[in-house]
């Protein structure tokens, strides 16, 4: 093979060390990979190459070598094009890359063709020395070694990040707006007291009726950084392609994704987008079902209850007019009786004066329903009545259930439970006496050896069930009890409003699950827990309670005496 030895090789040296590195790699290995120590072996190898002359330096600290898209690496090959460099020397070839099918076509197809010589050190390859048999060989074979390295690299990485998911550990580098990770575990939560706050007041605001958009505007009124900007200010690193002007300011769309997000809840769910393999970087959002979720993960933001109200009002037509920043208070609770449709609030002029009133809109748009025609103020002031009577129903109850905690036994399942943990008690105690009554007997000869082995171990077993039992029991008890507690905690949601005099969009989004408009005098209220109330009522007899109401649906209750 011919060789120019007159000419003068315009090098790019080019080191790489990537996190991957960094992170599986042992200590020594990852000194001798370091950025300063890859310079230093190639500066030190090319001091008495007198046909070498560097003119750049390439450095790609923290990117992987499974792929090519390193933005060093694409300068070192815009350079090659436009004549500026004629040759790259690394350390070895897994510096230059851990990918055997592109490695190979750089070194073996694009480089010759564009006549730029390759030098690897570590691996004594030098393009300009001309390939011998063995080259033919050992240098695919390293590349493919290198590209093994890679996805055994990954796989591994791939398994921890998992592990980690599972246990409840944030893996992921930035978190959701409103918390931070923590000083102590960097893989735990805690809430970020400036940014908490403010996704808090998003969610007040929320059930007070403004619409994400008012929300955002809001926000940015008051000067309230979004969340790119604040972890920009808070000196993180972050990036994100929804940036449109030179500040990121508050929209619907982010406003949105924090309503939704039930990181707030104290819920951590990761593992929601993964790529095919390390090589295809394109990733995609895995089913559902595949996502790692772990519940009451961290302190949350925001309770569950106003959380899931949220997503209920979320997923309704509340859209407010352009000169409006809040929604109507019955917006989205108001429906027709009939069709099912919300109920559209109208405006007419009638004398100079304005009226305000619902009517059903399928009506409006197609004329294939009544009306349902009521005046705004009217059905306001019917719901306001009706919901304080509701309460005054539900404080009725709590202070009949309260009485009748005081009485023992009074709640008929508990009393079950309690004559099984009674005769189990005494079947215990009776197979301890016939233990020792049969140790009595085999003494006096009554009973044979053989005989009382037998019987000891037949009522050591009785024995043995009764005690599981007891356990049990006494679990199941425990168990109902604490159920008991929890599933009477929605009465104490209506009863903060028991002093209620005027209606509140929250109030009426706390309570009321739909409002149902058959006509001017006939409205039906579907309030929140009706299935729990309802479900209360029909418990109430068994309990010694009778229950009736009067014409005007008040609670009429009377307290048995107990046996």
């Amino acid at each position: 093979m011919y060789q120019n030895f007159n000419k003068i090789y315009r090098a790019a040296i080019y080191v790489r060390l990537s996190k991957e590195d960094g992170d599986l790699s042992s200590s020594a290995k990852l000194e001798s990979n370091s950025i300063s120590n890859q310079k230093a072996l190639i500066l030190d190898f090319l001091k008495d190459k007198k046909d070498i002359e560097v003119v750049s330096v390439r450095v790609d600290d923290g990117y992987t070598g499974s792929n090519f898209e390193r933005p060093a690496f694409q300068a070192m090959l815009e350079d090659i094009r436009r004549g500026i460099v004629d040759c790259v020397v690394v350390k070895d070839l897994s510096r230059f890359g851990r990918e055997y099918i592109d490695s190979g076509k750089y070194i073996e197809r694009l480089f010759p063709a564009l006549g730029v010589r390759f030098i690897a050190i570590n691996d004594n390859y030098d393009s300009l020395q001309g390939k011998n048999q063995a080259d033919d060989i050992i240098i695919p074979f390293k590349n493919l070694i290198n590209d093994a390295y890679c996805r055994d690299i990954s796989i591994k990485i791939r398994s921890n990040l998992e592990i980690k998911r599972k246990k409840g550990e944030c893996v992921t580098p930035f978190v959701a707006f409103g918390y931070q990770k923590a000083k102590a575990d960097k893989h735990r939560l805690e809430i970020d007291p400036v940014a908490g706050s403010v996704v808090q007041d998003i969610f007040k605001m929320k059930l007070q009726g403004m619409s994400q958009d008012a929300i955002a505007n809001r926000l940015n009124e008051l000067g309230v950084l979004s969340p790119f900007e604040y972890k920009i200010s808070s000196g993180s690193h972050y990036e994100t392609g929804f940036r449109q002007k030179e500040q990121a300011l508050w929209s619907s769309v982010t406003v949105r994704r924090i309503l939704e997000n039930e990181v707030y809840i104290g819920n951590l769910v990761q593992g929601k987008r993964t790529t095919p393999n390390h090589k295809v970087k394109q990733s995609y959002v895995k089913p559902e079902d595949d996502w790692i979720r772990i519940e009451k993960n961290h302190e949350p933001l925001v309770s569950e209850r106003h959380f899931e109200i949220v997503q209920r009002l979320l997923g309704m037509d509340t859209r407010t007019s352009p000169d409006q920043k809040q929604v109507y208070l019955l917006s989205g609770i108001a429906v027709c009786a009939d069709c099912g449709a919300p109920m559209t609030r109208k405006v007419s002029t009638v004398g100079g004066k304005k009226y305000a009133y619902y009517l059903c809109s399928t009506n409006k748009e197609t004329k294939r329903c009544s009306s349902h025609r009521i005046p705004e103020k009217d059905l306001e002031n019917v719901v306001l009545v009706m919901l304080k009577q509701h309460i005054q129903n539900i404080l009725h109850l709590k202070r009949v259930l309260e009485f009748i905690g005081t009485v023992p036994f009074q709640e008929i399942n508990v009393k079950k439970l309690q004559d099984r943990l009674e005769k189990k008690k005494m079947e215990t105690e009776r197979c301890k006496e016939l233990r020792m009554m049969l140790y009595s007997d085999m003494k006096e000869g009554i009973v044979s050896k053989e005989d009382y082995v037998e019987l000891h171990a037949a009522y050591g077993k009785r024995l043995r069930n009764a005690e599981e039992s007891i356990r049990a029991i006494q679990k199941e008890m425990d168990n109902m009890l604490e159920k008991a507690d929890a599933s009477n905690t929605w009465l104490d949601y209506f009863v903060k409003y028991q002093d209620i005099e005027v209606l509140t969009r929250t109030v009426i989004v706390e309570l009321i699950r739909e409002i149902r408009v058959h006509d001017k005098k006939n409205i039906e209220i579907v309030f929140d827990f009706d299935d729990c109330y309802q479900a209360l009522l029909t418990q109430l007899p068994a309990m010694g309670v009778e229950v009736a109401t009067d014409p005007d649906n008040n609670l009429q209750v009377k307290i048995k005496e107990v046996v």
